[in-house]
């Protein structure tokens, strides 16, 4: 096989010189040697790997090893990396121009694909991260209602802003920063936080605080403390307790949007928020995300209204035209039937493995969105997440990047099942980490 084609071994790979060399390099310059600090492998320890070419469902480091690729880039990657169409679309926006500072037809394209994938809303401005996406909709449901404070849930994670950084899940908890330093206090005061999938907190929150609570933010399905899924009936909860005491629901689908099915978990569910947070895959692996909602609050974003919100690179058209020729695929008849079938049998047999190794293991799927967790009882909160065996997951990871397989460097993260993985990569992976569960046990 050439480089190119070859399929990830199996053996130890556990000589990355280059990558070690890359990284010396990358202290000297970057924050911590990395751009975003679960890359660090702050969680899992060792040397994090430098990567110089992805493809499909493998990606490669700069050593020329190739693994099977759960992460994806966090999600966006729902078709596999450089799949030929995006790149084809991509290059034909590019001899363009980049960027153009200016409205062109490929903002309104996507943004009618999306709104017809999203019953209810009539109006989207895109932004450039999730992140952003976020704490615009916070400035917006505080202007709408009139009010201050927001309830978000433990383990929950909306970007980086002040008002969200209140026991924030993925990196900040990995790097034991549940409340950062810098954050003003009385911002954080602002943001109340309840235990996921725990209704009646938020009933008692709001029984004290509801005539002061702008908005309700929740993951419809958490991925930053692994992958939990709602109980039944706590969505259902959130939207009526919302409704009784005049504050805005919103869904933060950043990760689910597009992910988990057609126009995100809300069209599974059946249960519609106010507003809706989007990002990764709408951008088909560039920057771009997104906040969706009725023409009745989204028209008080300015020009239209008064809440001001600007971004220079929000809609440049090599986003959009990328985001539009993955959503094109997505919409094909029987994408999300096959993709969550092979994330479901991949989250199967995991458990399997590891039952017949006397392992505990947790696993959870939820359409390409998949989560384990080292231990004896299932997550359904931010606290049943830290209670799971972190450091018997570093050693999981370690062995599974060293047969061939790239998993998030932490326990935190949700893995991402990708079209262009087959039943033949996830059976390989169920074998490796059968492999490797055994010097577990």
């Amino acid at each position: 096989m050439t480089e190119s084609t070859r399929e990830p071994s199996t053996t130890s790979t556990t000589s990355r010189p280059r990558s070690e060399a890359s990284h010396r390099r990358a202290l000297g310059s970057l924050v911590g040697g990395v751009n975003s600090p679960v890359r660090a492998f702050g969680a899992v320890g060792g040397i994090p790997v430098s990567v110089d070419r992805a493809e499909g469902p493998r990606i490669r480091d700069v050593d020329g090893n190739w693994y099977v690729d759960y992460v994806g880039s966090w999600g966006p990657a729902i078709l596999g990396h450089a799949h030929p169409d995006v790149v084809a679309a991509v290059r034909a926006a590019a001899g363009d121009g980049f960027t153009f500072g200016a409205p062109c037809d490929h903002e309104t394209d996507l943004a009618e694909l999306i709104l017809s994938a999203l019953p209810g809303n009539d109006r989207i401005r895109f932004v450039s991260s999730g992140t952003e996406s976020c704490m615009s909709v916070i400035r917006l449901a505080r202007a709408a209602t009139g009010r201050e404070r927001v309830i978000k849930f433990a383990g929950n994670y909306h970007g980086h802003s002040d008002a969200m950084l209140v026991e924030a899940g993925s990196g900040a908890v990995t790097h034991g920063v549940p409340n950062s330093p810098g954050v003003v206090p009385d911002v954080a005061r602002a943001t109340m936080t309840c235990p996921f999938n725990d209704a009646d907190s938020v009933r008692r929150t709001m029984e004290r605080n509801g005539d002061s609570v702008a908005a309700v933010l929740v993951e419809p399905v958490a991925g930053n403390m692994g992958l939990v899924p709602p109980e039944p009936g706590f969505l259902e909860s959130l939207r009526e307790i919302c409704d009784e005491h005049g504050s805005l629901l919103v869904f933060d689908e950043v990760m689910t949007g597009f992910r988990v099915g057609w126009g995100g978990h809300q069209r599974t569910c059946g249960v519609l928020p106010d507003l809706t947070c989007l990002g990764k895959v709408v951008g088909g692996g560039l920057p771009a995300a997104a906040y969706v909602g009725p023409a009745s609050l989204m028209d008080q974003v300015s020009p239209a209204g008064p809440v001001y919100q600007a971004g220079t690179l929000s809609g440049n058209p090599i986003a959009m035209v990328a985001g539009l020729e993955t959503l094109r695929h997505c919409e094909r008849e029987g994408f999300y039937e096959r993709l969550g079938g092979l994330t479901r049998r991949l989250a199967v047999g995991l458990r399997k493995s590891a039952m017949d190794r006397g392992v505990p293991l947790q696993t959870t799927s939820v359409g390409g969105m998949m989560g384990i967790a080292f231990s004896e009882r299932p997550i359904r909160d931010f606290d049943d997440a830290r209670n799971a065996d972190h450091e018997r997951y570093a050693e999981f990871f370690h062995a599974m990047l060293d047969r061939g397989f790239w998993l998030p460097p932490s326990g935190y993260e949700a893995w991402f099942v990708s079209s262009a993985h087959g039943e033949d990569h996830v059976d390989r992976t169920i074998e490796a980490a059968a492999s490797a569960m055994e010097d577990l046990s």
